[in-house]
Formats: structure tokens, sequence, C-alpha cells
């Protein structure tokens, strides 16, 4: 058998765009032959998956899976919004929750490690996807909540399918209430969570660094006031303040009435329900946030096929 190098590996790569453990393996499989183990990964559908890979995948969908007192989101990108109406494509990411729900996979290598339903792993599936629907898809990230006691409920914010959407909730409730009081409650609080979009559950728990950030631009707009130096930094103080209230999930006005507190909203329904309630986690997936999508010029894109 030929001596299969870093430097073949290497080639093979720059030659195929596929990843370096199917190209060692190509390499493999055809005795160290490039040309031939360019066209074995191409007939195995990693070549033209792979080639895909540079292009951003910033649609998709978000698929919800509840349980009994637990429930995954995860979040499944596309090029485009028409690969995201494709039957085939929703299939898969119905699926994939399912497995993330019956797995428990804590983070996206091990979902994709995972069986998939029909063989093989949901890794396999995602790249046969590719090649036959001939557009990048990636497993972006999942999201788990549960309880020990109490319930889960899901949201999906216009719904494309059963469990599919473009913005999907996750709201954990535990405590002593029976279910047919927690579930309407966490359908409103799912509810609220999508249209708010809370960074966190509670103040302490918002990224240090966004705090910072807000302080910062309080700072610089406080400066410009003239006020004396202690005024400035109550100024600071108050405005970092408003930021974290205003953005954690428990302090945030609910948006049926705009006034009451979303932690006051829990307290009265367990008030009201005689036994224990409370808030414990939440996940909120919105399609697309955080991708920066690549700016494209058609015209320029034609003429560059047209060879213009």
């Amino acid at each position: 058998m030929a001596q299969i190098t870093a430097a073949v590996v290497k080639e093979l790569r720059e030659r195929s765009g596929a990843g370096m453990m199917d190209c060692k393996k190509a390499l493999a499989e055809t005795n160290g032959d490039l040309d031939a183990a360019v066209d074995w990964l191409r007939a195995k559908g990693l070549a033209a998956a792979q080639k895909k890979s540079s292009r951003t995948a910033a649609e998709g969908l978000v698929g919800v899976a509840v349980e009994g007192n637990r429930g995954v989101a995860v979040e499944v990108n596309s090029e485009t919004d028409f690969v995201a109406k494709n039957d085939q494509f929703q299939d898969f990411v119905r699926n994939v929750s399912a497995v993330a729900l019956s797995t428990g996979a804590k983070d996206v290598e091990a979902l994709a490690a995972a069986a998939y339903p029909d063989g093989g792993t949901v890794n396999d599936k995602l790249v046969s996807n590719i090649a036959t629907i001939g557009e990048n898809q990636t497993l972006r990230r999942i999201g788990a909540v549960s309880v020990d006691k109490g319930v889960v409920v899901d949201y999906v914010h216009n719904a494309t399918g059963p469990g599919l959407g473009k913005i999907g909730v996750l709201v954990a409730l535990e405590g002593d209430a029976p279910a047919d009081v927690m579930a309407p409650l966490g359908k409103q609080l799912a509810m609220h969570i999508a249209a708010a979009f809370p960074l966190a559950l509670s103040a302490d728990q918002i990224d240090p660094a966004l705090i910072e950030r807000e302080r910062a631009i309080a700072a610089e707009k406080a400066a410009e006031s003239g006020k004396p130096a202690e005024i400035v930094a109550k100024m600071v103080d108050g405005a970092a303040a408003k930021f974290a209230k205003e953005n954690a999930l428990l302090s945030q006005l609910f948006v049926i009435d705009n006034k009451t507190p979303i932690a006051d909203v829990v307290a009265k329904a367990a008030k009201d329900a005689g036994a224990s309630i409370a808030l414990k986690d939440y996940v909120r997936f919105q399609l697309g946030e955080g991708i920066e999508k690549e700016e494209t010029d058609f015209a320029a894109e034609v003429a560059a096929a047209a060879g213009v």
C-alpha cells in the first residue's frame, strides 16, 4: 500500500474541498491515487458537500421537541429559504430534534455522531442531504431544558410545520402545581420570550461583556453632559442597571399587560394555584441570529458565470 503522507492529504483537501478524515479514508481506499481519491469522494457525495461549505448558511429552520419534563431546540441552517420549505429538509430537522431529545446530546458534535433513524449517523444524513439538495446545510446549535418535577413547554412562532419555524422557545417550569395550571402559564411565558428576546433568565446571568459595553456607551454619553464626575458615575450605573432589568427575563415587563414583571406573573400564578411554581430555565433560538450573511451582487455573479 502506498504511503499516505500529510502532503498528499493536504493536496487532496485542496483539490476536493473535503475534510481531512474523509481525505485520509479516500486515499486509503484508492491506494494513494489522488485522481481516484477525488472520484471516490465525489461518488460518496463528500467532495460536493465540502465544496459548498464555504457558502454562508443563514436560512433554515429551528426545530423543537418535548417529552415529559425534557425539551430540546435545534437550529439547522441552509443557504436559502427555498430549501427550508423542502420536505426532505423539514423531515431532517424534525428527526434531528427527536434524536437530540432521545439521546440527550449536549452539543452539536455529539448530535452529529448520534445514530440517525434510517441508518448511519446524523452527520452522514446531513452530508447526503447536501449532495442531493445541492445547498450547504449545517447543524448550528442545540439547547435543552429539563425539570425534576414540573413541565417543559415549547412554542414555535409562525410555525412552518409541527415543531418547526423561525423562532423556537422552550420554557421549564418547576414546582408542585398541576400540569393543567403550569402548561398554559408556560405557553404565555414562551410567547413573551419569543417577542421580548431576553438575554438571560436573571440580571446576574447576563454576559458581563454586554454590561460593560452598555456602561461604556453610557459613560460616553454622560461625559458629554458636562455634569460633575459623581453625577456621571450615577448616570452610568443607572444606565447599566436599566439595561440589565430590561433584558433579564424575570424582570422584563410581561408583554400581555406591559406592566407586570415576569417574576410577579409567576408568583401570582403560584399563589392562585396554592402550590409552588418556579421559572427554572428557558431556551430561545431565532434562526440565523448572530450569523453575518454574505452580501452578494447578483449581476456580478451572472457576469462571472458567463465569463464576461
